[in-house]
């Protein structure tokens, strides 16, 4: 009888709403020394049908190798650049000439991401985030591209106060008045979204007492009944997701739709850290793709298609920290597989 319910629910999500489908794309990080050439990165995107990519600068020789690729891209200004951008309106426009205008439209420039997670930056970078996205804006403004690229920042789960049920989700206070509002406020009022980084590793891998793998993994489970509204959860994900839009929700931002910039599961780690694994990596992955890629959106807002991008591309030799941040890629810098997972709607069929 569970099985039976549990396909019913399946069921009930890829046709609810005739919600169109969400796209995945994919993070392109550089931190190694044996990658393959950003030419024939490219090439490997196009062979697997990506079409989306996520970069964490603005790399000249990598915008180049994107150029007429049809490969749409979200560049970054990275959080060390946040103060001049913030403090320096010429230095937005400089940076906006030499990394966006450059290269755009041959480069297909879609978002900049104006730092990232930058409330938990060792440096305290988090006052300067709003005035350099709107310098930055300026500057597209003063080019004509505003219409054609957004501005957000990817925000990590820790900025939530609560996030447990996901209904109770909301905001840390101090962050709220300072940054969140004015940066919803921004988002809105150009049509953007808000970037969120999103890990239901990191908290399996904390609370693997308490939390079924199953749930984690997108697989079958019994699932959880949020204590607040009622819904049954099936997925740590979509709690997870569910909790940002009740944090956006209790703020009056209904309206400021969510992409996640990043989620991954890694496929090696370190002894304490619990659950990772290569075949684990490859369920949490290709169910998410799948469950991407069917339709729906999550239990507190079904009709919104999920968008994503999938961290990482490769494994990247050069990060520090455990064992897990060198094995996120879905990829070895050979260009073969860490495992095998659907990437598009043909192989979701």
């Amino acid at each position: 009888m569970a099985h039976l319910a549990f396909s019913c629910f399946l069921l009930l999500l890829s046709l609810s709403a005739f919600t169109e489908a969400g796209s995945i794309g994919i993070n392109y990080g550089r931190v190694a020394d044996n990658l393959p050439t950003p030419s024939k990165v490219v090439q490997l995107l196009k062979s697997v049908g990506i079409n989306r990519v996520k970069l964490y600068d603005t790399n000249a020789e990598v915008l180049t190798a994107f150029s007429n690729s049809g490969i749409n891209l979200v560049v970054a200004l990275p959080n060390e650049q946040l103060y001049s951008a913030a403090n320096d309106p010429s230095f937005a426009d400089a940076w906006v000439q030499a990394n966006i205008t450059h290269f755009y439209p041959a480069t297909k420039i879609e978002a900049i991401a104006i730092g990232n997670e930058v409330f938990v930056d060792p440096k305290n970078t988090t006052q300067f985030l709003v005035p350099a996205m709107k310098n930055i804006l300026a500057s597209l403004v003063k080019y004509k591209l505003d219409s054609s690229i957004k501005i957000s920042s990817p925000i990590a789960l820790s900025a939530l106060q609560t996030s447990y049920p996901a209904s109770s989700g909301s905001f840390k206070p101090e962050l709220i008045e300072p940054v969140i509002k004015p940066m919803l406020d921004l988002l809105r009022q150009t049509g953007s979204y808000l970037m969120v980084n999103a890990y239901p590793f990191f908290a399996y891998t904390a609370n693997a007492d308490q939390i079924s793998l199953d749930y984690a993994l997108f697989k079958q489970n019994p699932g959880v009944v949020d204590s607040g509204n009622g819904l049954r959860y099936y997925t740590l994900f979509e709690a997870q997701l569910d909790a940002v839009f009740a944090a956006m929700s209790a703020l009056k931002y209904d309206d400021v739709k969510i992409v996640v910039t990043e989620t991954g599961w890694p496929s090696k780690g370190d002894k304490n850290e619990i659950g990772a694994s290569k075949d684990n990596a490859a369920s949490y992955n290709g169910n998410l793709v799948r469950r991407v890629l069917t339709g729906s959106g999550t239990p507190l807002r079904p009709t919104d298609p999920l968008n994503l991008f999938l961290f990482a591309l490769f494994n990247e030799d050069e990060k520090t920290g455990p064992t897990s941040e060198r094995n996120y890629g879905l990829f070895y810098p050979n260009e073969q597989k860490v495992y095998d997972i659907p990437l598009t709607q043909d192989e979701v069929k």
